[in-house]
C-alpha cells in the first residue's frame, strides 16, 4: 500500500508511535451483520455502516488506523460520499469527539492527539492530492491543521510543509493538463496537412530516428509521465454510479474526474493510429513500407524487453488495423517471425494468459530490481481498467442490510495500490526532445483517411473495396 514517510520522524519524536494503535476501541466482532458498527470475519473487516467506517478512520488518543485501511476507505468512500463531505465529517469528529474545541482542553491531550490527526491528513494529501482541487477540501484542511498547530512551533512547520507539498502537486498537475491541451491542439489530421503542404507528408518516424531502442525509450518516457499523473481515485470514479441508498434524485457525481486516465487511453489510441499512418503513407513504395513495419516490430520488441507492455500493445494494435493488415504485398516482404512471437505474447485467448504470465515475471523482476531500468512495469492499461471494471461489477457496493461491502473494496484497493507502485518509477533513459515532439504531435490519419491511404498504397482487390475507395475519395478529398 502507499506509504507516507513524509515528516513521520518529526512526529514520532513528539509522542507519536505505532504501539497498540491498530486496535480500535470501537470494533465489533459480530460474525453476523447488524445494523451498525463494523463486522469481521477471521479478524478481517468485511463490512460496516458508512458512519462506523468513518469513525474507524479517525484517530483517537489510543488508536490509529492501519494505512491499508486508510487507503482503501479513502479510495472507495467516494462511491458513497463526496470527499469534501467526508472531510467535513472527519474534521467534526476530530474536533468535537476529542473535545479539542473546548478552550479549557488539556494542552497535553491536544499535543498527543495532534500528530496522529496530522499524519492522517498527510496520508490523505499525499495519496489523494487531487481531492484538494475542491476549495471546500482545502478550506477544511487549513481550518483543522491550524487548530492542531496552534501554540506549537513544530506542528506549525509540519502543517506548512504539508500544505506547500500539496500546492506544488496541484500546480504541477495544472501545468501538465495545460500542456496536454496545447499538444492536442497541435495534432492534426495528416490528410489536412497533405492538402495544405504536400511535402510535409514526406517527414516520417524513420527520418526522425531509425534506432528502435531509442524510440522504445522515448515511448517509455511518455508512458511513465502520463501514468504518474493518474490519481488512484480515477479508477473508482470511472465506474461511479448513483448510490441506491442516496435519496438525492440527482446524479451522485457532479462530473467524472477522470481526465488523466482518459488522456492516457487517448495516448494509446494515438500511438496505434500513428503506427498505422507511418505504414500506410501512399508516397512510400512497398519496400519502404516493409522497412517501416520491421522497424516498428523492433520497437515493440524493445518495449517488451523494457517492460513497457502498453506501448507494445498499441504498436501491435496499429499493425493489426485492417488498413494495415490488408497490405498483403507489403507483408510478403516482411520477416514476420519476431512479430508472430510478440502477437503470441499479447494473444487475448485465455483472458490474455500469455501476457499475464509475462507481466507477472516483469513485476517480480521489478520487486527485486537493483536498477531503475529493471523496476519499469507499464501494464497494458486497457486490460487493467477492464479487470477493475469487472471486479467492480461482480459484487454490489452494499450488503442487504445497508452495510458497505468492504470485502470488495479490499480487492479493488489491492489492484490500485499495485498501480501506485508502478507509476512512481522514474524513467532512467535520457530524453530526446525531437523524438518526443514527433511522437506526441506528428499528424496522423483518422480512421477514414487511413483507409483511403491504404487503398492508395495497394489498390482495392474486390468490388466492396472499390466502392469503399470511391466513397472515401469523393467525401474526403472534396473537403477543404
Amino acid at each position: 500500500m502507499p506509504q507516507t514517510p513524509l515528516l513521520t520522524g518529526m512526529l514520532v519524536s513528539r509522542g507519536y508511535n505505532n504501539k497498540n494503535l491498530y486496535q480500535s476501541p470501537n470494533q465489533t466482532k459480530e460474525e453476523g451483520y447488524g445494523n451498525a458498527g463494523l463486522c469481521y470475519r477471521d479478524n478481517a473487516l468485511v463490512s460496516g455502516s458508512l458512519e462506523a467506517l468513518i469513525h474507524h478512520l479517525v484517530p483517537s488518543m489510543d488508536y490509529y488506523p492501519d494505512m491499508t485501511y486508510s487507503f482503501t476507505f479513502l479510495l472507495s468512500s467516494r462511491l458513497f460520499i463526496h470527499p469534501y463531505e467526508l472531510m467535513s465529517k472527519v474534521c467534526h469528529l476530530c474536533v468535537e469527539q476529542q473535545r479539542l474545541s473546548d478552550p479549557q482542553a488539556d494542552k497535553m491531550r491536544i499535543r498527543k492527539l495532534a500528530p496522529r490527526i496530522l499524519q492522517l491528513l498527510q496520508e490523505w494529501t499525499e495519496t489523494f492530492p487531487y481531492d484538494y482541487r475542491d476549495e471546500r477540501m482545502m478550506r477544511s484542511l487549513k481550518e483543522l491543521t491550524q487548530r492542531m498547530a496552534s501554540g506549537d512551533e513544530l506542528y506549525r512547520k509540519v502543517v506548512h510543509q504539508m500544505i506547500q507539498v500539496l500546492i506544488r502537486k496541484l500546480t504541477t498537475l495544472s501545468q501538465y493538463e495545460e500542456a496536454l491541451v496545447k499538444v492536442n491542439a497541435t495534432a492534426t489530421d495528416r490528410l489536412t496537412v497533405l492538402k495544405a503542404k504536400p511535402q510535409a507528408i514526406q517527414r516520417d518516424m524513420l527520418s526522425v530516428c531509425n534506432d528502435p531502442f531509442t524510440v522504445a525509450q522515448q515511448l517509455t518516457h511518455i508512458e511513465l509521465e502520463r501514468l504518474s499523473y493518474i490519481g488512484p481515485e480515477e479508477f473508482i470514479q470511472a465506474f461511479e454510479k448513483k448510490d441506491p441508498l442516496d435519496n438525492d434524485k440527482s446524479c451522485f457525481i457532479d462530473h467524472k474526474k477522470t481526465s488523466n486516465l482518459e488522456a492516457y487511453v487517448e495516448w494509446f489510441n494515438r500511438l496505434s493510429f500513428m503506427v498505422a499512418t507511418e505504414i500506410c503513407m501512399p508516397v512510400k513504395k512497398k519496400k519502404q513500407r516493409a522497412r517501416v513495419m520491421e522497424f516498428f516490430i523492433d520497437v515493440a520488441r524493445e518495449c517488451f524487453n523494457i517492460g513497457n507492455f502498453n506501448s507494445l500493445m498499441a504498436i501491435i494494435s496499429g499493425m493489426n488495423m485492417s488498413p494495415v493488415s490488408r497490405l498483403k504485398k507489403t507483408w510478403s516482404k516482411v520477416k514476420t517471425d519476431k512479430f508472430d512471437i510478440l502477437e503470441l505474447q499479447m494473444d487475448p485467448s485465455g483472458n490474455f494468459y500469455n501476457y499475464r504470465t509475462a507481466f507477472r515475471g516483469a513485476t517480480q523482476r521489478s520487486r527485486t530490481a537493483n536498477s531503475t531500468r529493471e523496476k519499469i512495469v507499464i501494464p497494458f492499461f486497457s486490460l487493467l481498467i477492464k479487470d477493475i471494471y469487472f471486479l467492480n461489477e461482480g459484487c454490489s457496493n452494499r450488503m442487504q442490510n445497508g452495510h458497505v461491502n468492504f470485502e470488495k473494496f479490499w480487492e479493488m484497493a489491492k489492484r490500485v495500490s499495485e498501480f501506485m507502485v508502478w507509476k512512481k518509477v522514474e524513467c532512467p533513459f535520457e530524453k530526446d526532445r525531437k523524438i518526443l515532439q514527433y511522437l506526441l504531435t506528428a499528424p496522423v490519419f483518422s480512421e477514414d483517411t487511413l483507409c483511403l491511404a491504404s487503398y492508395d498504397s495497394e489498390g482495392p482487390e474486390n468490388n466492396m473495396e472499390k466502392d469503399r475507395w470511391k466513397s472515401l475519395r469523393s467525401t474526403l478529398l472534396s473537403r477543404v
